[in-house]
């Protein structure tokens, strides 16, 4: 009889084939995607909601730690034990330093001087990284020229929905702009890294990184916010909660989820669905109007995740 693998951790990458690397995918695996996206889209507006009474330090360790919270008692009702070897933490630390906490906080800071639609142009080159790094440097999966032009069209269109004019402020700030595309090229070598975590359940991969990085925040945030002498809004609250459950913890399982399922470059396709998924969020939560170049960008969004996320085999004649 096969010996049975610990319910935390799985057994090796290389004894369990991953369906990424053979390519066999479902309808499951892109509504895994698209489930990733509405969960990172709803970002942009609870963000805006929270930051107006929470500074950006103790609302990133807030959320993290609530978001911990969830993950761990779900871990706790499905009697499953989290790792407790350092080797573990290390790899968890690793995940959420570059996948959350130097991104976020970098992005975050050059948003003072960025405006928010060069903002969301340069955080969307992820997958255009994702491919050159994976092309050029790791080689652990095909990078075809598909998926190259399935990034370039997602870049476009999110050009076209930010719009045309917005882009004429580049180059303004130079050293926010560059420190931007340093956090985006983070969030790219996250995806890659965080193959490494595939042998562990997902929720403790998910558990594990946010409870570091919302305890790694928390000093600072003592130091610096003094958090005991604000006055957050109601609203703040619940969108800090909201944010904490859906973005942070059920968006990073599914994150882990996709990677082990899609691999790196398709997962990092759900980066150009989050822009329309965010407008539609902002106008119905915020009341902001539809840019009228939505439906353009769209259809180029669409196209270039299509692109990115269709296996090469489908395309061949028959």
């Amino acid at each position: 009889m096969p010996q049975s693998t610990s319910p935390t951790r799985r057994a090796p990458a290389s004894v369990l084939p991953s369906k990424a690397a053979t390519g066999a995918r479902s309808w499951r695996d892109y509504a895994l995607l698209f489930a990733l996206a509405c969960c990172w889209s709803s970002t942009y507006p609870l963000a805006k909601l929270a930051l107006s009474t929470i500074p950006p330090i103790t609302f990133s360790s807030v959320r993290a730690l609530i978001a911990a919270a969830f993950l761990f008692a779900i871990l706790w009702m499905r009697g499953i034990k989290v790792p407790t070897d350092a080797q573990a933490w290390k790899l968890f630390a690793t995940q959420q330093l570059i996948n959350s906490t130097f991104p976020f906080l970098v992005i975050t800071w050059s948003q003072q001087y960025v405006p928010a639609s060069n903002t969301v142009v340069l955080a969307s080159t992820t997958p255009i990284f994702a491919f050159l790094i994976t092309s050029l440097i790791t080689r652990h999966e095909p990078a075809t020229l598909l998926k190259l032009m399935g990034a370039i069209l997602g870049l476009a269109g999110t050009v076209a929905i930010i719009g045309l004019d917005a882009l004429r402020g580049f180059g303004s700030e130079i050293v926010a702009e560059i420190a931007i595309l340093l956090a985006t090229i983070s969030f790219a070598c996250a995806t890659i890294f965080g193959l490494r975590l595939s042998d562990y359940d997902p929720m403790v991969v998910a558990a594990g990184s946010l409870l570091f990085g919302g305890f790694v925040l928390l000093p600072p945030s003592l130091i610096i916010d003094q958090p005991w002498t604000l006055h957050p809004t109601p609203t703040a609250i619940v969108a800090t909660i909201v944010m904490g459950i859906v973005s942070s913890a059920l968006g990073l399982m599914l994150f882990y989820v996709c990677l082990g399922r899609l691999g790196t470059l398709t997962t990092n396709a759900q980066g150009y669905l989050r822009i329309p998924i965010g407008v539609g969020l902002s106008v119905l939560l915020l009341g902001e109007s539809v840019p009228s170049n939505l439906a353009l960008g769209l259809l180029l969004v669409m196209a270039g995740v299509a692109a990115m996320t269709v296996p090469a085999e489908r395309l061949k004649l028959r």
